[in-house]
């Protein structure tokens, strides 16, 4: 990770991660992981993507009891998206057009890489009944990414990444000050 002072911006964004995924009634398949993985590898490095998305998915599966062979995959899945966001952003400014760019390729790519493999490989679905099922999964996490990496992302980046106040050295000194 580029700086060791982030860590309560990680916490921050995992807890908002957390509280919209167990959020009662939301729709299905709006989650903020790659909204929030997006403006984090920008701002903190590969590393710190990777790590961001990867940990996302097994700490909540840790915390809701919910780990199976399906947590190392969307885990990994997760975090190379997390690798590979930071490489597009790079070059790319934080704004909502790029987030949403990204979001939509991100989304994509995460749900064949996962759908079309756990369900076939792991349980032993055909893959059509697989890729049938996909398809309205896909356009409702679609329809929630698009959302959330126009609105969130470029949000968290400006008010949480780019945030000093949030850094582990300034919280240090304010409670050390107080």
């Amino acid at each position: 990770m580029k700086n060791k002072n982030n860590w309560p911006k990680f916490i921050l964004g995992w807890v908002v991660c957390f509280i919209i995924r167990l959020a009662p009634f939301r729709p299905p398949n709006v989650e903020p992981v790659l909204a929030t993985t997006m403006p984090f590898s920008k701002g903190f490095g590969p590393e710190a993507g990777f790590l961001f998305g990867f940990l996302s998915i097994v700490l909540f599966d840790l915390i809701t009891q919910k780990i199976g062979v399906w947590t190392l995959v969307t885990a990994v899945i997760y975090g190379l998206l997390g690798l590979a966001s930071y490489f597009y952003f790079q070059k790319r400014k934080s704004n909502s057009l790029n987030y949403l760019k990204f979001g939509i390729l991100g989304t994509i790519a995460y749900d064949a890489l996962t759908g079309l493999t756990i369900g076939p490989l792991v349980f032993k679905m055909p893959f059509m009944v697989a890729l049938v099922g996909q398809i309205p999964f896909t356009v409702n996490h679609l329809l929630g990414n698009i959302f959330l990496s126009a609105l969130l992302s470029p949000g968290l980046y400006r008010w949480v990444v780019e945030n000093e106040k949030l850094s582990l050295a300034v919280l240090k000194q304010k409670i050390a000050g107080a």
